[in-house]
């Protein structure tokens, strides 16, 4: 505690706290009192402002974001001081939050990602020997109803300070609400807060059942922020044991299961989970991307399609680029390379009656000719090129998920923690090598990484991997890193 407080006083924390909040994505979008740190002066001014003497947090504004099924998902969003004092006391808490954490939860984590989860998910199903059902888990609007006095009783920071983040309330229609559950989606310091509320899941059955993941029951948790499976030896035995010692772990915290997503399923019939489907085909465990994933994508490029009907031929290459780039990076580790022509395919049928609706009087060879170039062996490359305000000649070519290389993903070592000085005894590995595990993660080259990007890896991997100045090694976390986050 004594550490916490010099921390969240020195005037090293709260310049790195004003750095983060004002250097990120969202630096630009303001909270209900419109103010946004644009120039030097007024982030000098706000690290000044970060004291705990008389601070007293805006409320948030509150945005609802449409979600997949139709729904709503209410995102609330801090003043700009508010941001900072959360990334603040985030920089204290998140160590503690790294030690105490489940050793198999992958959200919000730092160095961790779905892909690990993924692995872990394998790891733990694609033997003979391992459990055939698991309980798919779903915490019905987990951030939202977190227990406020769970909360303050059991979060290792400051309590005053706190209480006022979760009694803030919250504008919406410029009416101002109270809020007396749940800690909102948004705030920087939430996805922790969520994590440690759930954080002794794993703990608290491996009390309950002892050696359960050792004898037949087959026991194993993997968590990715409030979604979850545990598998199991018998379906009656998840349904009848294990289910009711989540409720009751919940339910301290002011949490309930999800009666329409929370299910029990044989891995023979597959469950879908991060977006992937997890099934055993004649006894070989297979990771796919999910037919709901697919869908989801596809949708999305026929919508930006439809709704751009007389954009730019390059235009609407800038825009699908990083759709698909991105959705094809997230899916680059498991069996996708089917999925990958099949979703290329789909988008070539997108873009084929799109040019084919602008030139209802041209031929069909003359639209071929306008619009897909040939390249190499392809005949049907959608690309343009154009000059660039310099004059000079640009070529813009849509990606094809196809060219996405399929790499195994190196999963963390579920005891690893970026924060522990002494980490190679907690790794396994030499002393002087602490970092060694986390370097071998990122020194992947990642899909669409680029020249750039690839040249950079080349030098650090060719060096000692040491700061020029500092004579220390390189921080993975550094923006400079490439590779997939969590």
């Amino acid at each position: 505690r004594a550490l916490q407080w010099l921390l969240t006083h020195s005037f090293s924390g709260k310049a790195l706290a004003v750095k983060r909040v004002s250097e990120n994505k969202g630096k630009n979008t303001p909270g209900v009192d419109k103010v946004t740190w644009n120039t030097a002066r007024a982030k000098i001014g706000a690290i000044a402002s970060l004291k705990r003497r008389g601070y007293s947090p805006l409320p948030l504004r509150r945005v609802l974001i449409p979600k997949k099924n139709g729904k709503t998902r209410p995102l609330g969003i801090p003043a700009m001081k508010c941001r900072a004092m959360q990334a603040l006391h985030l920089l204290a808490l998140e160590p503690i939050a790294e030690t105490t954490a489940d050793q198999n939860s992958y959200g919000f984590r730092p160095e961790r990602s779905t892909a690990d989860a993924a692995a872990q998910c394998f790891g733990v199903l694609s033997r003979k020997a391992n459990a055939e059902w698991v309980l798919e888990g779903d915490i019905q609007g987990c951030f939202d109803n977190i227990s406020h006095d769970w909360l303050i009783a059991n979060i290792p920071m400051d309590k005053a300070i706190l209480q006022k983040w979760l009694q803030a309330g919250y504008v919406h229609q410029r009416q101002l609400f109270p809020s007396h559950a749940g800690t909102p989606q948004g705030g920087i310091i939430s996805p922790v807060l969520a994590n440690m509320t759930l954080d002794g899941l794993e703990t608290m059955l491996a009390k309950k059942f002892p050696n359960a993941k050792w004898t037949a029951r087959k026991m194993q948790v993997v968590r990715y922020a409030d979604d979850f499976i545990i598998t199991g030896c018998s379906k009656e035995w998840l349904e009848n044991e294990v289910r009711p010692a989540v409720v009751e772990f919940l339910a301290e915290r002011g949490l309930v299961l999800s009666p329409k997503k929370t299910r029990i399923t044989y891995i023979g019939d597959g469950f879908d989970f991060l977006g992937w489907n997890l099934r055993k085909y004649n006894g070989k465990l297979l990771i796919k991307p999910s037919k709901a994933n697919i869908r989801a994508l596809l949708a999305k490029l026929r919508e930006s399609i439809k709704t751009n009907k007389a954009i730019r031929h390059a235009n609407l290459i800038a825009l699908l680029n990083p759709v698909l780039r991105g959705w094809a990076n997230y899916h680059s580790h498991v069996v996708a390379k089917k999925v990958f022509n099949q979703v290329d395919s789909a988008v070539w049928e997108m873009l084929w009656r799109w040019a084919l609706r602008r030139h209802p009087r041209k031929t069909r060879r003359w639209v071929k000719d306008r619009y897909f170039k040939v390249q190499g062996a392809r005949r049907w490359v959608f690309s343009c090129t154009e000059k660039s305000a310099d004059g000079r000649k640009r070529q813009y070519t849509l990606v094809d998920a196809s060219d996405t290389p399929i790499v195994r993903h190196i999963k963390i070592k579920a005891d690893a923690n970026p924060h522990d000085p002494c980490m190679g005894s907690v790794l396994r590995i030499p002393l002087g090598q602490e970092d060694a595990h986390f370097r071998k993660r990122s020194s992947q080259v990642v899909p669409g990484m680029g020249a750039t990007g690839r040249q950079v890896l080349r030098l650090f991997q060719a060096g000692d991997q040491r700061h020029a100045v500092a004579q220390s090694p390189y921080c993975e976390a550094r923006s400079w890193r490439y590779g997939r986050s969590s």
